[in-house]
């Protein structure tokens, strides 16, 4: 691929849309993007202001009803995490395959995937501050699905909504729901199938998501998960590939690509998350 046909703007998208489709914790639905349009570099920031319910009063006819200013908090939403990425192809390799257009958008994949591993982790470990799990929980196949119907009742408790609630579970613990009837026959029957393929479904009113970025368990049985669970308006998510690049080397006959991915997350809403501390058993 020659520098001079090189179009940051295409690429960068490319490149986002791959990121979204390779998140989990990030993802929209288990994060919101309501600020992401607000961005623009890293170090950056966003204030978001939350104003609490507005009190509710018994209504008397012809009675002066009391007004009074709503209760706002501040939150700030910081763009403080930034992650590069760098590749060269020598025009010898690119000589060598039948499209080096088609070589170039395979690394850049694998670069977005990466790239969404990290930021999993980052926004995985930001949720899991903001989270009291209790005791640890041995999970098996007789008792994975019963996790699930506890954290979407503690929710419930929370007044969280119903539709949208999600769990991020590792693959261990998806391998012992598929073990129960219970998950695997749970929902419509398109969804039953699914699921008896070993995709992620949904289950106890969660939409199960699978990832290996699962935090580590704050117990002290080694090797334990933080599972947690939660609805899209408890942590907001921004991202941006800020820049993209394509230069010559001076050296080298090599094209060298390059990009710069600024993002940053905030639990605004922590009532809107539940965890268990689980080992598998």
């Amino acid at each position: 691929m020659a520098v001079d046909s090189f179009r940051p703007e295409v690429w960068a998208a490319a490149i986002i849309t791959t990121l979204d489709e390779k998140l989990t914790y990030g993802t929209p639905g288990v994060t919101n993007r309501d600020y992401e349009g607000d961005i623009s570099e890293y170090g950056g920031t966003v204030r978001i202001n939350s104003a609490a319910d507005p009190a509710i009063v018994d209504y008397v006819p012809y009675t002066p009803m009391t007004s009074g200013a709503p209760t706002t908090t501040s939150q700030l939403l910081e763009i403080n995490q930034r992650k590069a990425w760098v590749f060269d192809l020598d025009d010898v390799d690119a000589a060598q395959v039948r499209n080096d257009g088609e070589l170039i958008s395979k690394l850049t994949a694998r670069a977005a995937h990466k790239l969404a591993l990290t930021a999993d982790a980052y926004v995985a470990g930001l949720m899991a501050a903001e989270v009291a799990p209790g005791a640890e929980v041995a999970a098996d196949a007789t008792n994975a699905y019963e996790l699930l119907v506890d954290l979407g009742t503690e929710l419930t408790e929370n007044d969280v909504p119903q539709a949208g609630r999600w769990v991020v579970v590792p693959p261990a613990f998806h391998g012992l729901l598929q073990k129960d009837q219970r998950f695997v026959s749970s929902g419509d029957d398109r969804g039953a199938v699914v699921r008896s393929e070993g995709v992620v479904g949904r289950a106890a009113g969660l939409d199960v998501l699978v990832s290996n970025q699962v935090p580590e368990g704050p117990g002290a049985t080694a090797g334990g998960y933080l599972v947690i669970a939660g609805h899209g308006m408890a942590t907001t998510f921004a991202q941006q590939i800020s820049k993209t690049e394509a230069v010559r080397t001076p050296d080298m006959f090599v094209d060298r690509m390059r990009g710069l991915h600024v993002y940053g997350a905030k639990v605004v809403r922590p009532e809107a998350l539940a965890a268990r501390d689980v080992t598998i058993s």
